[in-house]
Formats: C-alpha cells, structure tokens, sequence
C-alpha cells in the first residue's frame, strides 16, 4: 500500500462513529431519496396542522377558569358579535344607520342608543349580535356585508369572529423569515471560508425546518406562539451545528491535501469521501454535546403548569432535533455535491483577529470577576421590579395591526365595558334574583345580567312567577284561554295537585309558560289572531335567544359588569370575592367566575409556580450535562454564573424602562437563553482548559478568544436580529417580549462572554483545577511532546488524528487514547529495551 491509502485507512479503521459515518456517506444516493420523500410529504402535511390562537386553553386543567370556560362552551350558546365604530357622524344618521344595520339578514340585535355608551365625540358605536353561534362562518358573512355597505365612511370593526389574528401574525412572520434569510446568508458569507459552504448549510436548515413545519400535525393542535416562532427559534438555535460540520470538513479536507499538489480523479474522490466521513465521525460527539445544553433549557418548559410552555418546549426539542438529523444525515450529501465547489471558492476570512480582548482579559482579570459579582447581586433584586403583565391591555406594541388600530379608536372614544361570567347550577330562579340582587349591590359592579332579572314584557322578568290572571292580561288574552293553557302546563309537568286545588293561584315561570305556548301554538293546539302570533313569536325569539346564552341543562349564567379595570390587583382580589359570594348560595355545588380578569389572574398565579420551576430545572438540566462535560465541579457553577448573570441583567432593564412586559417571554427566554447562550461560554472554557497548560495563560487567553470570536459572533449576531426583528416586526403582544428579550438576551450573553468570562477563567483556573474529577475508564489517556514511541492499537492524535494500529516514531505531540499497546517516550522506550537485552544477557 502506498503512502495515502495507509492514511486513509488509518482514518477509517474501527470506531462505530467511524462505521456509522462511512454508511451514512457510502448510502447516500438512498438517503438522498429517502429525505426528498419525506420533504415533498412535509411540504404537503405542514398544511394540515391546526393552530390555537386563544391562551386560556393552556391553562391548568384544575384551574377553575379552565373548567368554567370548558363547562359555558358545553352548556350555552355563544353568539357571534361585532363592535362596529363609525367616526364623524352626527347623532341623526347614527340612529337611522343603527335601524338599517337591525334590517339586515343574520342580524340578531343591535345595542345603540343617545348615551355616551354608543354616541360620543361625533361618533356612534354599535354592539351588534347575529343570529348564529361564534364559530359559525355565516356570521363572517354578515360581518362583511356591513363593512361593504359601510366602507365609504370611517368604520372600524373590532371582534373575536374568524381566524384574523392568526392571518395577520402568518404575514407578519412570513416578511421576518425573509429578512432573518437574508441576514442569515449576509453573516454566513462574512464568516465563511468558501463561498459555496453557504448554500450547503442553507439547504441543511431549509431541510430541517421544513421537515419540524412537516410533522407539527402529529402534535394534533400547537399554538399560535409556537407556529409563528418556532422556526426562526429553530435556525437561530441549531445553526452551529451545521457550521461545526463544515468546518470539521474543512479540516479533514486540508488535512489530505496531496503532497504534489494535484490528484487523479479517484484519488480526490477518495479525498473528498474519507473527509466527509472523518469530519462526520467526529462532528457527531462534538455536535450531540453541543445540543445537550440547548434541549435542557428547553425540557425546563415542559414542566411548566402553563401548558403553553409544554407545547412550545415539545415544538422547539423537536425542531433541534430535526436539525440533528439533518446534519448527520442531509449535509453529507450535500458536502460530497458541493465539496469540490467548496475548494474552487475559497476567500480570505473576513472575521479579523481579536487579541486585544484576550489582553484587555488578563490585565482586568483581578478586578472585573468582583464588579461582575456586584452587578449579578444587584441584578437579581432589581429583576424582581420586572414590570410583568397577564393582558394585552397594558402592552404597547411597536407595530399594530388593523384589528389593535380599531380597538385603539373605540377605547378612545368609549369606555370599554369589563365583565365576568358567573356560572351556576340552575332550577332555582328565587336563588339567582336574590343572587343578581346581591351582585348589584357591590359598588364594584355597575349591573349584573341573568335570566332572573332581565325584563321581557311590560315590567315582567323571564323568570317572574305568573298566575292565569297575570299572564292573560300580558298576552292580551281571555282570562278561561290562560286557564286552559295553564291546566295544559300542569297536565304535561304532571302537577295534577294544581289541576284539583284550582288553577287561580297556580304560577309559572313568564319565560317557561310563553315557551309552552308557543308549542302548543306550533302544534295547533292553541289557536290566536294573526298578530297576537306574531308578537308572540317574535318574544319567543328573544326569550329563546336570551335563555341559550344565559341557560344550560345544568347551570345558568350571569354577566357581572365591573367598574374595576380588567387588569390590576384589586380586581384579581375581587373575583375571589365574587366567587365566594356565589359558592354561599351553593354551598353544596361548584360556582364558576370566568372573564378576561380572571383569565389573567389564573395566568399569574401560575407564573409564581412556573418562575421557579423554570428557573432550577433549567440550572440543575444544564449543570448536569456541564459537570460531566469538564469533569469539574467548579467550572458549570462559573459558567452558570455568567449566563444567570446575564438572564437577570437581561430582565432588569425593563424594570428601569418602565416597559411592560408579558409574563410568558420570560419563562421562554430564560429557558432559551439558558440552554443556548451558554454554548458561547462553553466553546471559550473548553478551548482555554485546552491551552493553558500548553503555553502562557495570557496567550492561552488570546488564542483562546481569537478562536471562539468567529464562532460566537455567527451564531449570536443571528439569534439577536433574529430577535430583534421578531420583536419589533409583529404585533402581536405576548410575542413582542418573547423577541424583544431574547435579541436583548443574546447580546448581553455575548458581551458577558467576552469581557467578563475570561478573566473568571483566569481568577478561577485554581477552583476549577480543585474541584476537577475524573471518570473512571479501562483506557488511558497519553500526552507526551518531543520524540515519543508509539506502539499498539490508538486512537488520537498526532498533528491530526489517528485511529488504527500503528508502530511508529512521532517527532511532536501525542494525544492517544490508548487501545492495547504502550505510548512511552523516546528515553523511556530505549530503557525498556536495555532492561529487556539486559534480562536476555543473564538467562
């Protein structure tokens, strides 16, 4: 064999990472193949995944505002409705408009009237409610018949109807993921060594978001959070991976260059193919470490009991893992396709050299270690003045959208009512008229609304008690027509004590008589003028409407109107109050009080539990994978230290910029930041515990910084813009903050890792030394400099890397893990043998 086979076999002998490898690269026309299928399905089935827009869904189950919005959506009819607003109209054609909008088919009912409830600053707003439930796509219909009809005037329409949030923020983050490409490709063309590596790794993440995008239906629903931010997250997140292979490939493929120059078609074939394989074989441990940290911080949300944190930690661990996948097994292809194009378009490096970070870190290394210190201790109190929000209400986007605009302009001209739902058991309307009686009592309640207290007819309530008298003089009916009607009620209620005892005194619900009626009208057993049927019809479809929404099988329900605002302490605490209120009347059974407040009150108080469990569990997953990483102690509690550090200084500015921020982005970002922003730190700690003990620690430090720049500045310059521009380019509220502080996040990472790290590596070697441990292993580790004889079965390196069995000489440095054999050093080997001939001399 000639000179390069033995290297190339030595390359490739034994090793399951080397055997894996070389079956992914040698197979990889199947591969191929294989990846297209699935691409061309993903493609398809990306469509089929249903997205939740509403928060609340991902409330606790136990939650009592989860079980009271699970029980209204079983036992009563939500009809759809619309706020239309038209500015610049006198009060004359507001009244007249709000008659033309009654005629209109699909068109319930219409609230208008001269308060400044509806009319105010020249402006008329209308509630309007149409005839069909709220997920009823007729009512959409209608919707857009009045804005046709009222386009020409200043009309703003604000409602819950359709899937409009979920249109608008699919556009918003279509225009974010062309800008993050563009960036993404600028930064990668910056930091390249070859032009044609940037579109290997494009394809690579192109291929991996796709495939995630793909396989999102499995999950059945995800939200609108983890839709819209899961892919950006996915590339800034699992990036490096892509870019440790190609540099690993770089490596190996320098590594072989032919010694005269120029190679024969199979010789540089075989080059390109042991270079793929080697670079894979090796990326494979260094990329799957590499990942731990980030999947870590990530698992923390699972244990979220905000279900939302579950949901996008299980889209994002799956979205890195995707991109595992096809780094390990698409971008082999694809460096074996674009390999030789990579070696026609090499470039200079345009990232420069930074030594003066590295000796800035010495000269500063006993004094910024104790002012970082100070600023952690006192980021850690003021992070605790973050300015958390659980609404939207109080969130100031950067960008609003048209559905924000018009809730902008009705806000400013009207007050914007806040109501809870009170839901109780129901069969007793005595209860709930003395319970609607209490309600609006309480000076935080302007009214309350019920079956028991709504008014039908003439001053009656629905649920007024009527005798035959009574309800003959409502309906404008013979008094002997009430009294058979009513002997009719009992007969079909079974009260046959009534029927003997004498009707006079017998009563009857308004709203349950006039519904038996109107049956009994139906059938043709009663029969009536033409125009008493009218209004008799014409009241059943109210009473039938009004009890739908107000009553169930089982419960009733009661909108409590505050004159609290929707967010604030107070009103939390209220609710409890009205809770209380509500279970002294059913001591026995389950009340519910469900609204936007205590929406927001169940969001913090599951934040208070959340805070913590995310806070330890990404610490304790990542401190894990540290210490068995650097086999120390002491280095994952200093790394930890800085990205901590960094997540509280992260979380204090808002605390001084008085921006509110909504509560989910930190439970997010601290979790991302976390799991990934400590790679940056890690690749600067595993390099320097490299090189200090090979040369001075300044110049340890500067080479140290000088290598990890390049990696640091790619990977953290995409993940900032790519927070940034999702914080600034959307407008919806809870992402904001996500975006917002994750691209704040990154870079106060990135400054920590830089000028703060290194002198804590400095300070700290001692610690880290002290509280170094080994694990325990049946092969031994060798470093030996100079002339050193090397003889049995390694794997190591040696200005490169061996792997094989091998009986040589090495003039430089060995580091071998060793298989069978011996590594001694020159001196040590020719004692050995003078032992040995010393031991033949005496036999």
């Amino acid at each position: 064999m000639n000179e390069k086979t033995t290297k190339y076999e030595t390359d490739n002998a034994g090793g399951l990472m080397y055997k894996a490898a070389a079956l992914i690269v040698d197979k990889r026309k199947l591969i191929l193949l294989l990846i297209g299928i699935l691409l061309l399905f993903s493609f398809v089935s990306r469509n089929w995944v249903e997205v939740e827009q509403e928060l609340t869904e991902y409330l606790p189950a136990s939650s009592e505002t989860r079980q009271g919005l699970d029980l209204m959506e079983e036992q009563f009819v939500t009809f759809g409705t619309a706020d239309l607003m038209i500015a610049n109209i006198d009060y004359a054609e507001a009244d007249a408009t709000a008659e033309r909008i009654r005629a209109v088919k699909g068109v319930q009912s219409v609230d208008f009237d001269d308060s400044t409830d509806h009319y105010n600053n020249v402006s008329a707003l209308y509630h309007v409610t149409f005839d069909y439930p709220e997920e009823d796509e007729r009512c959409l219909e209608v919707l857009q018949q009045l804005k046709d009809r009222y386009s020409s005037m200043d009309l703003y329409v604000s409602t819950e109807l359709g899937n409009q949030k979920g249109e608008i923020i699919d556009r918003e983050v279509g225009v974010i993921m062309i800008l993050v490409a563009i960036i993404v490709v600028t930064v990668l063309t910056l930091t390249s060594q070859t032009y044609a590596e940037v579109p290997v790794l494009a394809l690579t993440f192109v291929a991996a978001m796709v495939l995630n995008q793909g396989t999102n239906f499995l999950l059945g629903k995800i939200s609108f959070v983890s839709d819209s931010v899961t892919s950006i997250l996915q590339l800034a997140l699992s990036l490096d991976y892509a870019v440790i292979l190609c540099n690993r490939f770089k490596e190996e493929y320098n590594l072989r260059s032919p010694s005269s120059g120029t190679a024969g078609k199979e010789e540089a074939d075989r080059r390109l193919r042991d270079s793929v394989v080697s670079a894979l074989a090796k990326g494979i441990t260094e990329i799957g470490a590499s990942s731990l940290t980030t999947i870590g911080g990530l698992v923390a949300m699972i244990f979220m009991q905000f279900r939302l944190g579950a949901d996008m930690g299980i889209c994002l661990i799956k979205a890195i893992g995707f991109a595992l996948f096809s780094v390990f097994f698409f971008m082999p292809c694809l460096l074996m396709l674009f390999g030789p194009l990579m070696e026609r378009t090499r470039h200079k490096s345009f990232i420069p050299k930074i030594p003066f970070v590295g000796r800035f870190a010495y000269a500063t290394r006993h004094f910024i270690p104790v002012l970082f210190v100070g600023l952690v201790i006192a980021a850690y109190h003021f992070s605790g003045f973050c300015p958390y929000v659980y609404g939207y209400e109080s969130i100031v986007t950067p960008k609003q959208n048209e559905m924000q605009i018009a809730d902008s302009m009705i806000r400013a001209n009207f007050t914007s009512p806040n109501y809870v739902a009170m839901v109780v058991p129901s069969g007793d309307y005595e209860k709930e008229a003395e319970l609607l009686r209490k309600l609006e009592e309480m000076p935080q309640v302007d009214h309350a609304v019920g079956l028991a207290n709504t008014i039908a007819l003439d001053g009656h309530t629905l649920t007024e008690r009527l005798t035959p008298r009574a309800f003959a003089e409502l309906a404008d009916i013979d008094y002997e027509l009430a009294q058979a009607i009513y002997a009719a009620y009992a007969a079909d209620h079974e009260a046959y004590g009534k029927l003997m005892g004498g009707l006079s005194g017998y009563s009857v619900p308004l709203i349950d008589m006039f519904l038996f009626v109107c049956e009994e009208l139906d059938e043709g057993y009663v029969t009536l003028d033409e125009e008493k049927m009218e209004d008799l019809h014409e009241a059943r479809d109210r009473m039938i409407n009004g009890q739908k929404q107000l009553q169930g099988p089982d419960y009733s329900r009661m909108l409590v109107y505050l004159t609290l605002p929707v967010s604030s302490e107070e009103t939390y605490a209220f609710t409890d109050t009205l809770s209380e209120l509500a279970q002294s009347f059913y001591p026995d059974q389950r009340v519910y009080v469900v609204g936007e407040s205590t929406n927001e009150y169940e969001f913090q108080k599951t934040f208070s539990r959340d805070n913590i469990v995310v806070s330890v569990l990404s610490i304790l997953i990542v401190l894990i994978v540290l210490l068995f990483t650097f086999q120390s102690v002491g280095m994952p509690i200093l790394l930890i230290l800085v990205i901590q550090g960094s997540i509280w200084i992260n979380f204090t500015i808002p605390a001084f910029t008085h921006v509110n921020l909504f509560f989910i982005a930190y439970l997010i970002v601290s979790s991302i930041q976390m799991g990934a922003n400590i790679d940056y730190a890690i690749v600067i700690a595993s390099r320097y515990m490299e090189l200090k003990d090979r040369m001075e620690k300044k110049e340890a430090i500067i080479e140290t910084m000088n290598f990890a720049f390049p990696t640091i500045i790619t990977s953290g310059t995409i993940l900032a813009v790519a927070g940034f521009l999702i914080g600034r380019m959307t407008s919806e509220g809870s992402i904001v903050g996500i975006g917002e502080s994750l691209g704040r996040g990154t870079v106060i990472s990135i400054l920590l890792v830089m000028f703060v790290l290194p002198q804590i590596l400095l300070l700290g070697a001692g610690v880290i030394e002290k509280t170094s441990f080994r694990m325990r292993s049946g092969l031994k580790r060798h470093r030996e400099s100079g002339l050193v004889v090397v003889d049995g079965v390694v794997s190591g390196e040696i200005r490169g890397k061996v792997t094989g069995v091998m009986k040589a000489t090495v003039d430089g440095e060995v580091n071998l893990t060793l298989l069978s054999g011996s590594v001694l050093r020159n001196e040590e080997k020719k004692q050995e043998k003078e032992v040995q001939q010393d031991e033949k001399n005496i036999q």
